[in-house]
């Protein structure tokens, strides 16, 4: 497999090209390359780990259907994270709205449930994401989309839709909890 340099991921990657004109093997070879990454940021984004395979192929169908409109002028790994943050974002809308529907409905269905942790590095991530997920869905977004894809505070702004302030404030929030969870966690006041 072949893993780009840091000038690599300046110029457009020519396997987009083929994806865009139907080059099974292109779109094949970019898709193996981008899943893990895409699988990870929406692990991040997905409160727990139900959703994440549907929404990784969501992801992956629409980077096919998108490779054209892809010009360039930024790195692939950039593009692919916008794409996969914004098919996320609406699946986990679509979600809650669903969610919300139906717990009204049937509130008893609805039990919160503890995962049980392993000992080693896996152990860490899982801690983290569990942190991520006791986040209401705002913060975590912006937590996310700040922290994991890299969006500054304007961009972040623009990508949830609300104003420069507000998603500051929720970055900020979030934050604040994740620090005030760790600190909880390794016994400091």
């Amino acid at each position: 497999m072949h893993v780009p340099s840091e000038r690599d991921q300046l110029r457009p990657d020519p396997r987009v090209a083929l994806a865009a004109q139907g080059d099974r093997a292109a779109t094949q070879g970019l898709l193996l390359e981008l899943l893990p990454r895409v699988r990870n940021l929406v692990r991040y984004l997905a409160s727990g780990d139900a959703d994440v395979d549907d929404i990784a192929q969501l992801t992956l169908v629409q980077l096919v259907r998108s490779f054209r409109t892809y010009r360039g002028e930024g790195s692939l790994r950039a593009w692919c994270d916008r794409i996969t943050v914004r098919v996320a974002l609406a699946y986990l809308r679509r979600r809650r709205s669903r969610e919300r529907q139906t717990c009204e409905l049937a509130p008893e269905l609805y039990a919160v449930s503890s995962s049980s942790e392993q000992p080693d590095d896996y152990t860490l991530r899982r801690q983290a994401v569990h942190w991520l997920d006791e986040l209401p869905n705002e913060q975590r977004e912006a937590v996310v989309l700040h922290h994991i894809a890299g969006l500054s505070a304007p961009e972040l702004a623009a990508e949830l839709g609300v104003p420069f302030e507000t998603a500051r404030s929720r970055l900020r929030l979030g934050m604040n909890k994740l620090r005030e969870r760790a600190a909880r966690t390794q016994g400091k006041p």
